[in-house]
């Protein structure tokens, strides 16, 4: 008897009858007409393009872009450009085997430009194709990053925040060229995260709740490996300089020295990715981003008469593990000094337990400890706690003690 073909076979077949698969659920959103027109402009080229349009649901039969992508090409057995959504935006993305034909930037740049917002699925679609056919997908994403980055850099800073770069931006690897290391510009630049922010049901109910972090960067971190944290990270710095480019700037005195913080806090994560040379370095970026966001909340919610919201801290043992949510006394092991500090649920009770947390780990004389053992005189985050220990993380980062603490 013979069995049934799974959901990656089933589209291969599809893809082997036309290079374009609409799920039924999605059909109204590119009508036949459109996808022949699209066809039409496949022949040009340079690689096979295909196009695989489904639904990408938590729990669903497909929940992760990369995986689809990498399911149906390997079920294909044929080399060319994917495209499918991005798992975490409502945006297109589009990976590539058996060349290099800057489809995953024409891709991030079709997804940025504002002139693309309101374009039809189609539009966006033919919009990438005319970029990988001409060559020009990296070129294009470097103009609408630099942008943004200017849209951003114009903005009016604090007295006491330190002068944008000699380029007159901000810290952002926005661009391949622009980042600071090779793997930073690997990934420099990723779509938007649209998420909302999963937190307690009182922060739910306040307006602009999408400004918060998306708690689903916390299902994936901590299982990452460097790369796809790295990913991760810039995603985040990317849409954080996004909200900021679309506030307007506050009036209200208050409102606007919180503004003032969010705007610190993004360029101390660009500068933290540019130099990041690890997944502690990586963790901080998160830490940083979810401090600015907080801030930009309260900012918005300051700015139309309502109280500020209370900042959430990420797990003090391992940030990547997402929102604190239980206040602990706790001693480190060899100290006789008690530490008020906030945990995830499983960390804090595990410590109650007597039992070690899952601990975010750095390195000590070339063997890894927890990294708030690491010495302080050469980790930032050992120093503050990612901000639990002291209060001027954000100032720290953008004096430079990074790499340097003082």
């Amino acid at each position: 008897m013979l069995s049934e073909p799974s959901p990656g076979e089933r589209l291969a077949a599809a893809l082997r009858r036309s290079p374009i698969y609409v799920d039924p659920s999605l059909a109204a959103a590119l009508p036949r007409a459109e996808r022949r027109g699209l066809i039409a402009k496949f022949g040009k080229a340079p690689a096979p393009i295909f196009v695989i349009l489904v639904p990408l649901v938590a729990g669903g039969t497909w929940s992760d872009a990369k995986e689809l992508a990498t399911v149906v090409h390997d079920r294909l057995g044929r080399d060319g450009v994917f495209i499918t959504f991005d798992d975490s935006t409502d945006e297109l993305a589009a990976r590539e085997w058996g060349g290099e034909h800057q489809a995953r930037d024409a891709a991030w740049a079709v997804a940025l430009d504002r002139a693309m917002d309101d374009a039809s699925l189609a539009d966006k679609l033919s919009r990438i194709i005319d970029l990988i056919v001409s060559g020009t997908g990296t070129r294009e994403y470097k103009r609408v990053s630099a942008e943004i980055r200017a849209r951003i850099s114009r903005r009016p800073e604090t007295r006491d925040s330190p002068a944008p770069d000699e380029d007159g931006g901000l810290a952002l690897p926005l661009g391949a060229a622009g980042a600071a290391g090779a793997a930073a510009a690997g990934v420099a630049g990723l779509l938007l995260w649209r998420r909302r922010r999963m937190a307690s049901a009182a922060r739910r109910d306040v307006e602009g709740e999408g400004v918060l972090m998306p708690r689903t960067v916390f299902e994936t971190a901590s299982r990452a490996n460097e790369d796809q944290l790295r990913e991760q990270a810039s995603r985040e710095v990317i849409h954080f300089g996004e909200l900021l480019d679309e506030t307007s700037t506050p009036t209200n005195e208050r409102a606007g020295t919180l503004m003032a913080r969010a705007l610190d806090a993004y360029q101390a994560a660009g500068k933290t990715l540019d130099a990041a040379r690890g997944i502690p370095d990586l963790a901080g970026v998160l830490v940083l981003v979810d401090q600015g966001r907080d801030a930009l909340a309260s900012a918005q919610a300051v700015a139309k008469g309502k109280p500020e919201i209370p900042p959430m801290p990420l797990c003090f043992f391992n940030p990547l593990h997402g929102d604190a949510t239980t206040k602990l006394d706790w001693r480190p092991l060899g100290s006789r000094e008690r530490l008020r500090v906030e945990a995830c649920r499983t960390c804090a009770r595990a410590t109650r337990n007597k039992q070690t947390p899952d601990v975010l780990t750095d390195t000590r004389e070339g063997r890894p400890v927890p990294y708030y053992e690491a010495d302080p005189k050469k980790s930032i985050w050992a120093e503050t706690g990612y901000g639990q220990l002291r209060e001027d993380l954000i100032h720290r980062v953008l004096r430079g003690d990074l790499n340097n603490p003082r």
